[in-house]
């Protein structure tokens, strides 16, 4: 038990190690992009990846779970042929797939972009469709490796992919806008930058998987056909694709229905009638205002790719211990996790909620109405960071004790009731463009419910999910009282008006405070601190 679990957070800590780098460096690859192309280009931007977000979560959602979910059972039995067997039957069914997804995005663009009530975007969508095809293969490459619980390449091929398309957008945003003038098109070269960082992943991904796959030792154990194998792989895969790609194509359909709402309140002079003018008719206002909400969204993603790291590493571990029947150890490692998904999601939640307009006017460059817009945004998406995590946490406890089927259930039946509240809000001028992320706190918070409903009734040996996910509540109300306090300083006190120390003060001082409070109230245990990479000094503060 005491290795296996020492895997899985071994590997949660890798993988987030380099999550956080590669959000530092797509923070200074969205934040300039955002400001060369303005709100307008870059909500075209966002159009284009949440139509290949349909896409990519039908290649990569389902079937990389079912893939790394195959191979960790074929590998705790020591069956290493079935391995193989999963892996080829998979790159075949990746490979299809993102063959049809690259197809479909570059020959229906216009008719994509015209959908969504943004004809602009269709350059965007145009130049990331290579990238459908691109993300099954590293899906594939990445299934390969997480079965086995080994998530350095994984890390090391996101890190590349974040800083070629760091390198790669920028120059080519900043080259078309200036050769052409269109933001358009801008928006498409920003694109560029996506799809080099794939391919350049591809290959690295590729050249670790080969001697991997070749040192896999030669077993004697019979194994089923490619059709058989394809069954069963799918048998896993398509409940989770169903609900993923599900509530991503909801997701396209509620940016479509609230764009149209818009058009309309903006159209008949109902809703900010201080951006109209000549220069931008309810079109262009209607971008604009996207293009601030998909800014806050940027902004709420990042603490979210935060707990992907421990879904993504406690599925194989739970799953290992399911099939060897150590029903102890399942707990004891769902509980570690839980502890761990919370120590991360509190403070960002009480951060964002407390210093929305700080952050929206240091990352996004907002003043004025702008300014007050986005933080209204974004204090209601930093409540939905916690709840996010209850979500990817639930989800991955239901799918490895095989009830894949329950959150894909639960998301879809919440998303068509997130798309009513959004079209019902987002159409009141009293409500506008605030009404879209207000449905998407309900949506998440009833997806949660429904899910820890769903693990109370059906699963043995109950993790104790909540319990150990609020741990740090306390530390992080106690950080934020120190976050206000010294915003109030700064502000009132001091007078200081830098948009740097304003933000970043309060970080500081909100992380130092949380970090002494964690410690002090025992935020994670010391048998966690004594599982991560090199836990045993600070396990010492856990005494």
């Amino acid at each position: 038990m005491e290795h296996k679990k020492q895997n899985f957070l071994q590997g949660a800590a890798m993988l987030a190690a380099a999550t956080v780098l590669v959000k530092v460096i797509g923070a200074l690859y969205k934040i300039p992009l955002k400001l060369a192309i303005g709100d307008q280009g870059y909500s075209y931007f966002i159009t284009a990846y949440d139509i290949y977000s349909v896409l990519l979560m039908i290649s990569t959602a389902g079937l990389p779970v079912a893939m790394s979910r195959m191979i960790s059972q074929a590998t705790a039995l020591g069956h290493y042929n079935r391995v193989r067997r999963i892996y080829e039957t998979c790159r075949t069914i990746f490979l299809i797939i993102g063959i049809a997804s690259t197809l479909l995005m570059m020959v229906l663009c216009r008719q994509l972009a015209e959908l969504l009530n943004q004809p602009d975007a269709w350059a965007a969508i145009l130049f990331l469709g290579p990238c459908a095809l691109l993300m099954g293969v590293l899906s594939t490459y990445r299934g390969f490796f997480q079965g086995q619980g080994n998530m350095a390449p994984t890390s090391v091929s996101q890190v590349l992919e974040a800083v070629f398309k760091l390198v790669v957008g920028l120059a080519a945003a900043y080259a078309v806008l200036r050769y052409t003038q269109s933001v358009p098109l801008a928006a498409g070269g920003a694109i560029l930058g996506v799809t080099v960082s794939c391919l350049v992943s591809a290959i690295y991904l590729r050249r670790k998987l080969v001697p991997a796959y070749r040192a896999l030792p030669r077993t004697s154990e019979a194994v089923e056909g490619y059709g058989a194998t394809a069954k069963q792989v799918l048998s896993i895969a398509i409940p989770i694709t169903i609900g993923a790609a599900g509530l991503q194509l909801l997701t396209v359909v509620e940016s479509g229905l609230y764009m149209g709402q818009l058009l309309d309140i903006i159209g008949g002079g109902l809703y900010m009638k201080e951006m109209v003018s000549p220069q931008m008719d309810a079109q262009a206002v209607a971008d604009t205002l996207k293009g601030i909400y998909n800014m806050t969204q940027t902004i709420f993603n990042m603490p979210c790719a935060f707990m992907i790291p421990i879904t993504t590493s406690v599925l194989p571990a739970i799953t290992s211990y399911i099939t060897l029947s150590d029903h102890k150890a399942v707990k004891a490692t769902e509980e570690s996790a839980a502890r761990i998904a919370g120590l991360l999601a509190l403070p960002c939640t009480v951060g964002l909620i407390l210093l929305a307009e700080p952050v929206m006017a240091l990352l996004g460059g907002y003043s004025g109405v702008r300014l007050e817009l986005a933080g209204q945004l974004m204090q209601i998406l930093g409540l939905c960071v916690f709840l996010y995590a209850i979500i990817q946490y639930t989800n991955v406890v239901l799918q490895s004790h095989g009830y894949a089927h329950v959150p894909v259930i639960n998301m879809l039946v919440c998303g068509v009731v997130k798309l009513i509240v959004v079209y019902v809000l987002v159409g009141n001028p009293q409500v506008g463009i605030l009404g879209a992320p207000i449905g998407a706190a309900l949506c998440y918070f009833f997806i949660g419910a429904l899910n820890l409903i769903a693990i109370s009734r059906l699963v043995p040996q109950k993790p104790r999910i909540l319990t150990n996910m609020l741990r740090s509540f306390i530390p992080a109300a106690v950080m934020g009282v120190a976050v206000w306090g010294t915003t109030y300083v700064l502000t009132q006190v001091l007078s200081i008006s830098s948009r740097a120390l304003l933000c970043g003060v309060p970080v500081a001082v909100g992380g130092l405070v949380y970090a002494v409070c964690v410690v002090f109230f025992r935020g994670i245990t010391r048998e966690d601190c004594l599982l991560l990479p090199k836990g045993e000094k600070l396990a010492r503060f856990f005494k």
